[in-house]
């Protein structure tokens, strides 16, 4: 009896490891998914303000809404659903400022809106307004693959390229920066993270402008 109690008792103690272990894991994941970055050295000293609803650059994409026929429809992309809902599990917004040849274009409102006669739905990444703020409002801190959820889930949604010499369609050498600091990585792999700065430039570079998120955002 004295080696099933000790059995038990070791199963009762791996067990408590098992969740501890677990719910530290899953707080540091979101730690990370809403740590908010400091600008890098980069950056422009006075930063541009933010505002819901406010448009930045100049604009390059006509239709209502952008999502392209190689974008999402409805269909699950990247892993990334389309519901009827703003999901709350993890709610972040990044920004995203595009440059072409030294003048900003606008990241087009309502990428990720599936509009259908039955009312449509909404990525759990997509754009509000032309501000380039983009809302990440998922089910789970992860994407169902794992990782993290990136730029490149994004244009994927967009149905645009997002390539090292092709960002949606503008051609050119790409420069890009993260938090001010330039990035020489996978363009793709960039993680959409709390208040998360991305600057993408095609062709002729120009500092990297530092943006302030609006109150409470």
């Amino acid at each position: 009896m004295r080696a099933i109690y000790i059995g038990i008792g070791v199963a009762i103690v791996v067990l408590i490891a098992f969740f501890a272990g677990f719910n530290w894991w899953q707080n540091r994941q979101m730690q990370l998914a809403t740590a908010t970055p400091t600008p890098g050295p980069n950056a422009s000293a006075k930063p541009v303000q933010l505002a819901d609803g406010r448009a930045l650059g100049e604009k390059f994409f006509k239709a209502k809404y952008p999502d392209t026929a190689q974008g999402g429809h409805g269909q699950t992309v990247d892993g990334i659903g389309c519901g009827a809902q703003e999901y709350a599990t993890l709610h972040v917004h990044t920004h995203l400022a595009i440059f072409n040849n030294g003048k900003q274009v606008q990241v087009p409102q309502y990428i990720g809106f599936a509009p259908s006669l039955a009312g449509g739905c909404l990525y759990w990444i997509h754009t509000h307004d032309a501000s380039g703020i983009i809302h990440l409002e998922a089910p789970d801190l992860s994407p169902p693959q794992g990782g993290s959820y990136t730029l490149g889930m994004l244009f994927d949604i967009w149905g645009q390229p997002l390539q090292r010499e092709d960002v949606a369609g503008m051609v050119g050498p790409v420069t890009a920066y993260v938090n001010g600091s330039k990035y020489d990585g996978d363009l793709s792999s960039i993680p959409l993270g709390a208040h998360q700065q991305i600057v993408l430039m095609i062709g002729k570079p120009v500092p990297p402008p530092n943006y302030a998120f609006p109150p409470n955002d």
